[in-house]
């Protein structure tokens, strides 16, 4: 398992080092009040925990690292939500983790989405005899193209396929409007269907 860490700036003085015998209360009260310092000790006392829940369920250890990431990002965005009252801290990041977790767990099942729409746009379904390895190519190809589709066409189908997003959350966390949002859909689906056919992703 790699070294967990939280970037920081160089010279931050916030970024001060916490004395580690601080009570995890007196942690989560120093998260919420803003206190980045206290984040990294956060991170220095549970990141192992967040990683090992999430290698478990994952089976990866990249994909671990990142819902790590991503876990304490959320409790520093998230932090005025803590209520001591409610549960311990430690517990609150757990929450977390099993719902980032999730997320990541989902993001797979829309990744294999992705593959499977790209063929229903090209009119081919796969065979049940199919090879392992030529449908890992597949979705090699298809995220290869997919990055290769306009930034805004392309944001669209990424928060479609991977976050699971409708047209209209869409809309919401983009902040453009639903047509707008419909259309680079229509438009980037159209585009990766061609590179597609020229890809020849049967």
């Amino acid at each position: 398992m790699r070294a967990h860490s939280i970037p920081r700036k160089a010279g931050d003085s916030l970024w001060a080092p916490v004395e580690e015998s601080l009570a995890d209360q007196e942690i989560a009260a120093g998260v919420k009040r803003g206190e980045q310092a206290h984040l990294e000790a956060a991170y220095r006392r549970w990141g192992t925990l967040v990683h090992t829940l999430a290698y478990r369920s994952l089976g990866d250890a990249r994909e671990a690292e990142d819902v790590t990431q991503q876990v304490f990002l959320d409790v520093w965005r998230g932090r005025a939500g803590y209520d001591p009252q409610r549960g311990a801290f430690a517990g609150w990041i757990v929450g977390i983790t099993r719902r980032k977790v999730a997320d990541a767990l989902t993001a797979r099942t829309r990744r294999a989405d992705l593959v499977a729409a790209a063929q229903a746009l090209l009119g081919t379904r796969p065979s049940s005899a199919e090879d392992t390895a030529r449908r890992v190519l597949d979705q090699v190809v298809v995220f290869h193209e997919l990055a290769r589709l306009p930034a805004a066409q392309r944001r669209v189908l990424e928060l479609a396929f991977y976050s699971d997003l409708t047209h209209t959350q869409i809309a919401e966390v983009t902040g453009w409007p639903l047509g707008t949002v419909k259309s680079h859909s229509r438009r980037g689906l159209n585009r990766l269907r061609l590179r597609l056919v020229a890809a020849d992703v049967q």
